[in-house]
């Protein structure tokens, strides 16, 4: 029998998952796409969640490259994903040194980060002010999106930190974000190999979840172009903040003795 994983709160939290991380591959965004590899990671390891995640990330590219095909910003590609292999390189480098517990706070902590700064908008409303391409913002912010990327497919926060204050149009930055993380995806399957994270465990558990994710990804084209997500990001959002402190308090009691 093909080995899967059997623990059905995995499937519990990764079904969700995956339609979270397939509306926002849609283009739906936000916190959709950064709560994956968190949620799963209420049920298993966040390496192995992020390694099961990834074939279906590939898939959710295929279908986002074909609904968001051209469009993209030539100039924001090219100032960040020269970063972001630098960002995959150094997550490959330190993949043995860092523990579940650590990426777990790591995770917690960035997607409190994340939360802060979208409330922090709110408050102050500044989302309305547009910014100036950068070409060091782009190489900072596009290096911490490749490494948070690689470990846990969170590259989203880093690089909206950088790309949405330039409030480019929403179609345009939509097929800009699709064009830079299928790149990065394609580029993880080299160090995922190399660390031996595709075992049959992991592919076969993925290719069972694999069926939701294009009908997920549609979906989030279906709302991106009919729909306004003033219930979806608040929604998403809070659900993120729940998740990161549990994240942390993992993170936390497996770092301390």
């Amino acid at each position: 029998m093909i080995p899967l994983i059997s623990d059905p709160i995995f499937y519990a939290v990764a079904i969700p998952a995956v339609i979270l991380v397939g509306l926002s591959k849609g283009g739906l965004g936000g916190a959709a796409g950064f709560i994956g590899v968190p949620m799963m990671a209420l049920a298993t390891s966040p390496v192995q969640a992020a390694a099961i995640l990834l074939p279906i990330l590939l898939l959710m590219d295929a279908v986002s490259l074909w609904t968001w095909r051209g469009g993209y910003d030539r100039t924001i590609l090219a100032q960040t994903i020269p970063g972001s292999l630098v960002g995959i390189g150094l997550g490959w480098l330190t993949a043995a040194i860092v523990s579940a517990g650590i990426v777990r706070l790591m995770l917690g902590i960035v997607a409190i980060v994340f939360v802060g700064r979208w409330l922090y908008t709110l408050v102050r409303r500044t989302g309305h002010i547009r910014q100036q391409p950068n070409a060091a913002k782009a190489a900072f912010w596009s290096v911490v999106s490749g490494y948070t990327s690689f470990v846990a497919h969170a590259g989203g926060p880093p690089f909206q930190v950088y790309t949405l204050p330039l409030r480019l149009d929403p179609r345009v930055f939509t097929s800009t974000g699709v064009y830079f993380f299928a790149f990065m995806n394609v580029v993880k399957l080299v160090p995922y190999f190399a660390l031996g994270q595709f075992d049959r465990t992991n592919l076969a558990t993925s290719l069972l979840l694999m069926p939701l994710a294009p009908l997920a990804t549609l979906a989030g084209a279906w709302v991106v172009r009919r729909m306004r997500p003033d219930v979806f990001y608040p929604f998403t959002y809070g659900v993120m903040a729940l998740i990161a402190a549990k994240l942390v308090w993992d993170g936390v009691s497996a770092i301390l003795p």
